[in-house]
């Protein structure tokens, strides 16, 4: 029997996901996804990763770029910008599957001075490629280690780093190198960013900011928009708005104990800014969102 990518996530995944499809591996930054119906639209402010579909077909929307990809296509984010994606073709029978690799910007940078390899100029933040075979290789050795828990906490890190050196070398790699360099101006948002993501539910100085990236004001706020396509006010709003609706859905806080949590002082405010970027006031599209999982639930038990 042949051992493909394919098989070991599809063994993990039915065993492992949780309610959302998401099973994370005992491997840091290695996670598999699986899916067996169309999903809702779902909102996230991705970190740089790269996603290898094995099955299924899934939607990605990134300002006004969109993207389709399917088996055998690869997934490239390489800055934290704001992402809509849905699993488009997926079933009980077929599932949606994929693995998705979190890029680590320290190994990046380590291999691409190794490599003597030079980042692309300009492109954007988000790429769909067909997989190398190189890639889904050492994918599906990093996967098999999981038959093997005891050679997990000894084999994973060179096998991660193996992978990233594939992704590096590949048609990915001209995009990933410019993660590899401390002075770039993706570097140079990404330490902004950190504080953004770490103090979210406060006002931010926009100087503060700039100073974290090591820019003038001006020029930060260029770039900011530049890399992620939004403002640096924008970024930080959706992140309030993506955690309210998590804390929402997942823990079943009202929506003024939502919007006061991630930083509203206003719950007219906030219901305005989240309808208009969901679709929905949020007492309504958290309803909407849970009847849907409890549908899709329902639908899964009765059929197994």
């Amino acid at each position: 029997m042949t051992d493909t990518l394919l098989d070991r996530v599809r063994r993990f995944a039915e065993v492992h996901a949780d309610p959302d499809g998401v099973a994370q591996t005992p491997i840091p930054g290695v996670t598999a996804i699986r899916a067996t119906a169309r999903s809702e639209l779902q909102y996230a402010i991705s970190r740089p990763l790269a996603c290898l579909v094995l099955q299924g077909t899934k939607h990605v929307t990134m300002g006004n770029q969109a993207f389709t990809f399917g088996a055998g296509d690869s997934l490239l984010i390489t800055a934290d910008v704001p992402t809509v994606s849905q699993v488009t073709r997926a079933s009980l029978v077929s599932p949606y599957l994929s693995l998705v690799l979190d890029l680590d910007l320290a190994t990046v940078a380590e291999l691409a001075m190794e490599m003597k390899a030079a980042p692309a100029p300009g492109g954007g933040p988000v790429r769909v490629e067909p997989t190398d075979a190189e890639v889904a290789d050492a994918a599906l050795r990093l996967m098999r280690l999981l038959d093997r828990p005891a050679a997990v906490p000894v084999l994973q890190a060179q096998l991660r780093r193996e992978l990233h050196y594939w992704l590096l070398a590949g048609r990915h790699g001209p995009t990933i190198r410019r993660l590899g360099f401390p002075d770039s101006q993706v570097q140079r948002v990404a330490r902004a960013v950190a504080v953004l993501r770490a103090e979210f539910a406060r006002p931010i100085p926009m100087d503060r900011l700039a100073a974290a990236a090591g820019m003038s004001p001006s020029s930060f706020y260029a770039h900011f928009r530049a890399v992620t396509s939004l403002s640096p006010l924008q970024f930080q709003k959706q992140l309030r708005l993506i955690e309210a609706r998590r804390l929402m859905l997942a823990h079943g806080r009202n929506v003024s104990s939502a919007a006061f949590a991630v930083g509203y002082e206003s719950v007219p405010q906030f219901t305005r800014e989240y309808r208009r970027m969901f679709g929905l006031p949020p007492v309504r599209e958290t309803r909407a969102a849970r009847m849907s999982a409890q549908a899709t639930r329902m639908e899964a038990a009765a059929a197994g």
